[in-house]
């Protein structure tokens, strides 16, 4: 599925945190789809359970997943995403845009560019 980057900074449930992110997110795990259980993802990363079980809590607590008692933990919905996120990533992307404008990018290179959903080189 991913692997651990063990160089990286940052702690290892946020870097499982944002993969899981990023497969939701590009449609790998589709709404309702069910997720690894918390062994079976600690089991093929070679990892403590707590840290998948703290990763699956936090990205739960944003919308991104949800669980079930018995049964496990799904994708949630695109509409179930945590304000907080929403606006944490609208600030990153304010902050991009203002750099790309300094860096000489024109308006209608970044309209072009976020029209067609970020694929444009």
């Amino acid at each position: 599925m991913f692997s651990i980057n063990y160089r990286d900074s940052r702690p290892i449930y946020e870097q499982i945190m944002d993969e899981l992110r990023k497969m939701i997110i590009s449609g790998v795990f589709a709404p309702d789809e069910k997720l690894p259980s918390v062994r079976e993802l600690a089991q093929q990363l070679a990892i403590n359970p707590n840290t998948i079980q703290r990763a699956y809590r936090e990205l739960e607590q944003s919308g991104y997943i949800y669980s079930v008692p018995g049964k496990g933990n799904f994708a949630g919905a695109k509409h179930e995403v945590d304000e907080d996120r929403r606006a944490a990533l609208l600030n990153t992307l304010s902050e991009t845009v203002r750099e790309l404008r300094y860096l000489g990018v024109s308006e209608e290179t970044l309209a072009a560019y976020l029209s067609e959903g970020g694929n444009k080189k």
